[in-house]
């Protein structure tokens, strides 16, 4: 695997050797060994998977500590704008995002580590998105900021009149409203 640094530091890219011939395509999505040499070393408890059509737009989530997660994404069929935002107090980096997009045909994966927010919009008919986190869902420690909100600079690449939200979504904070659980000088590992 190919790891691609970010703008923003502990955000990489992931990009699998696909092995492709006429018969189709393998590819190794996850190594335990190569990901702690590589990124970082992690364990990673939890796989979630949702289907979602398009315009759809999710997040901007992550959960409050002692909760917090990791998450390794990846898009297995469709295609995604997948986005994560530093919310960490006093990072460098605080309130920048990086943006990338994850479809079936580049296999590429996103780790987006504790400390950011995550969300993503659906770019295709339907998209079917995993993920890997690193600490269990804790619905009481369930947060987010808006993904809306256009401080961000977010270009989520759908027209807003088809963007479709969910009433929890619609009700997060933006950035300049919200007070973060996280700092930068926090050991979010």
């Amino acid at each position: 695997m190919e790891i691609i640094k970010t703008s923003i530091e502990g955000i990489v890219i992931i990009k699998p050797r696909v092995f492709q011939d006429a018969r189709g395509y393998f590819f190794e999505s996850f190594s335990q060994r190569e990901f702690d040499e590589r990124v970082r070393p992690i364990c990673f408890v939890q796989d979630n998977e949702s289907m979602s059509s398009y315009g759809v737009m999710r997040g901007l989530h992550f959960q409050r500590p002692p909760f917090t997660q990791s998450k390794l994404v990846r898009c297995v069929k469709g295609a995604v704008l997948d986005v994560a935002v530093d919310i960490r107090k006093g990072s460098p980096t605080y309130g920048q995002h990086v943006a990338v997009e994850l479809s079936e045909e580049n296999h590429l994966q996103l780790f987006v580590p504790r400390g950011f927010a995550h969300g993503f919009s659906v770019l295709t008919e339907t998209a079917i998105f995993q993920y890997k986190c690193d600490n269990f869902y804790a619905p009481q420690a369930d947060d987010g900021i808006s993904i809306l909100d256009a401080s961000l600079g977010i270009d989520w690449r759908i027209p807003a009149e088809q963007a479709l939200l969910s009433e929890k979504d619609t009700r997060h904070a933006c950035l300049n409203d919200f007070d973060s659980p996280f700092d930068i000088n926090d050991n979010l590992y």
